[in-house]
């Protein structure tokens, strides 16, 4: 009897697994098609993990392989996406690109928490947020989920916050490309340092040709870079606030010590030990390795959730990317780049 049972938990915990393998792996085709382009994979496997609870729901046998997957292999996936950055080329860029993106940066961090919290927003769904419009979109919300100990369903609504505000925006900045006094470089320089996704970035960058293109994904990725220090800083302002309130001294126990691994894949990949082909399929195996995880989100949220905690943190985002497209226009200005 114990024994059956055993063997049922064990094959239950595999079926979690590979269900949210089949749902990343079926994002992964989604996002290949030309409007769900825009969105992703991350955040597809997100809806079809939600998709997949309202019509069928989630055995309680299946739950433990789907918590493996949104928590051990999402952290073994950020680490291995470091392979996607080659900081030789952030380096090359120039100060004044590396000073954009660092500014932008910091502009939507701020500013984006504190609509957040202003519009009545939760603590950890604001800096979840602010994170995703940030750094690098639904990648940074799951990095950072952890450092604050976040539930499920925040990280999942903030993914889709993000997403949808990336979506949206992309479609704008498509729309307006004709209208800005920009060169392709400057307009790659706008794109990359305001939008949310990689694939947002790419997306509108498309308007202004491959030069364009080029220049977005490299901000883009210089605020990738940026993932790391802001990731240990938010996760000491978090260790010591809780310390504070409990009267001892913060320790290193909250810091996220596989953001480093994401690091350590990033100077691998600079030293040009491997191909670029291998370094691609790494990138896109972490790529899968996070659309599971992000799947399993999917697969704990409810749809009502969505929208019960979503619209006010929405709202924020609007006005926060607004304000961020703002300033980082006026920043591609005032450095002379259009």
């Amino acid at each position: 009897m114990g024994k059956t049972l055993q063997e049922n938990k064990g094959k239950g915990f595999i079926t979690g697994i590979g269900l949210t393998l089949l749902l990343a792996l079926l994002a992964g085709l989604l996002a290949k098609l030309p409007f769900l382009a825009i969105m992703g994979q991350l955040v597809i496997a997100i809806i079809l993990g939600m998709i997949w609870r309202a019509v069928l729901g989630l055995p309680d046998v299946l739950q433990k392989g789907v918590t493996f997957s949104n928590k051990k292999l999402l952290r073994l996936g950020i680490i291995l996406l470091g392979m996607r950055l080659n900081l030789a080329d952030i380096y090359n860029a120039g100060i004044n690109v590396f000073i954009i993106a660092f500014l932008n940066l910091v502009f939507a961090l701020v500013l984006v928490y504190l609509l957040a919290r202003w519009f009545g927003v939760d603590r950890n769904l604001g800096i979840l947020t602010a994170c995703g419009t940030a750094i690098c979109g639904a990648a940074a919300v799951v990095a950072i989920a952890p450092i604050i100990k976040a539930k499920e369903t925040e990280t999942a609504v903030a993914a889709g916050i993000v997403a949808l505000l990336g979506t949206t925006f992309t479609l704008v900045y498509s729309l307006i490309y004709g209208l800005l006094p920009l060169s392709s470089t400057g307009y790659g320089i706008f794109a990359g340092g305001t939008l949310h996704e990689v694939a947002h970035v790419v997306a509108a960058a498309g308007a202004g040709g491959e030069e364009a293109i080029d220049m977005a994904v490299l901000v883009k990725l210089t605020r990738v870079a940026l993932l790391v220090p802001v990731a240990f800083v938010i996760g000491y302002l978090v260790q010591r606030g809780s310390k504070k309130t409990a009267g001892n001294k913060p320790s290193l126990s909250i810091f996220p010590w596989f953001i480093l691994g994401f690091l350590a894949m990033s100077g691998f990949n600079t030293l040009g030990i491997v191909s670029e082909s291998v370094a691609n399929s790494i990138v896109s195996i972490a790529y899968i390795l996070i659309a599971m995880a992000m799947a399993g989100l999917g697969l704990n949220v409810e749809v009502k959730t969505f929208r019960k905690l979503g619209m006010k943190g929405f709202a924020a985002g609007v006005v926060g990317s607004v304000f961020l497209a703002i300033f980082g226009y006026a920043l591609v200005m005032l450095f002379q780049l259009n």
